[in-house]
């Protein structure tokens, strides 16, 4: 059985961390670099690093910022936003990703998913997926948040394993930022339905939360910003709690 992770997410704007709810109001948070060292030598698991405006700026992700903080850690680092083609998948895993995350640019090009997969491996592609329960469905919207989608995330975390990812994403919408919990009922339907690892994103507030989210759904991981970055929840604690419950934990 694979060990559960914890992943604290960097949302990235003009080289700063920043966080809202349900993606708007967004209001800073620090320095990545900084808090990226004090994160690994913490306990987290992995790093996730997204750079929310890229895609709706039209333009790639910073790559000398993702350098800068490869170079502080020693943990899996996924990074995403603006990556296009593999040639920008390449330049970030260059500049120190372990992996890569796309977004909007899959939802436009599905094929994408696969040539990545095919030119660093399925480990290497992680697709974000960001939902929002409307009118009785967990529907998928693109442009960090922005545009909805034909597609329903059940359906699209399908098509993305299908097409070569190795990780999804999954991000409620309705419950980022919120403190009120992990959308448990889409986490458990898309980790049900699919063999690949889940990180479940959007609402964690307190450890409960985690623990429910590893005990309710097949998530493998659970990823947070606002309540690790504004020190309201410390990982080692957490992670000495989830251990109490008979949670695996890395």
């Amino acid at each position: 059985m694979l060990k559960k992770r914890i992943i604290p997410c960097f949302d990235i704007k003009e080289g700063r961390v920043v966080k809202g709810i349900n993606f708007l109001g967004l209001r800073d948070a620090g320095n990545p670099v900084e808090m990226a060292s004090v994160y690994a030598e913490n306990g987290a698991d992995e790093l996730v690093f997204l750079d929310i405006t890229a895609t709706l700026e039209n333009r790639k992700t910073l790559t000398d910022l993702v350098g800068k903080i490869a170079g502080k850690i020693n943990i899996p680092f996924t990074v995403g936003g603006g990556i296009n083609s593999v040639e920008d998948a390449a330049r970030i895993i260059e500049a120190g990703a372990d992996k890569i995350s796309i977004n909007s640019s899959a939802l436009k090009k599905p094929e994408l998913i696969r040539e990545i997969a095919n030119e660093f491996g399925s480990q290497a592609v992680v697709v974000a997926i960001d939902t929002k329960y409307k009118n009785g469905e967990w529907m998928v919207f693109s442009n960090g948040g922005t545009i909805s989608t034909i597609w329903k995330a059940l359906d699209w975390a399908k098509e993305a394993e299908k097409l070569g990812a190795g990780e999804i994403l999954l991000t409620s919408m309705n419950n980022d930022g919120t403190k009120n919990g992990f959308a448990i009922d889409i986490t458990n339907q898309v980790s049900e339905s699919v063999n690949i690892p889940i990180i479940a994103s959007g609402g964690a507030g307190t450890m409960e939360h985690f623990e429910k989210v590893f005990t309710q759904t097949k998530a493998t991981a659970a990823l947070a910003a606002s309540v690790f970055h504004y020190g309201e929840i410390e990982i080692t604690a957490l992670k000495n709690y989830l251990k109490t419950k008979n949670i695996a934990i890395r």
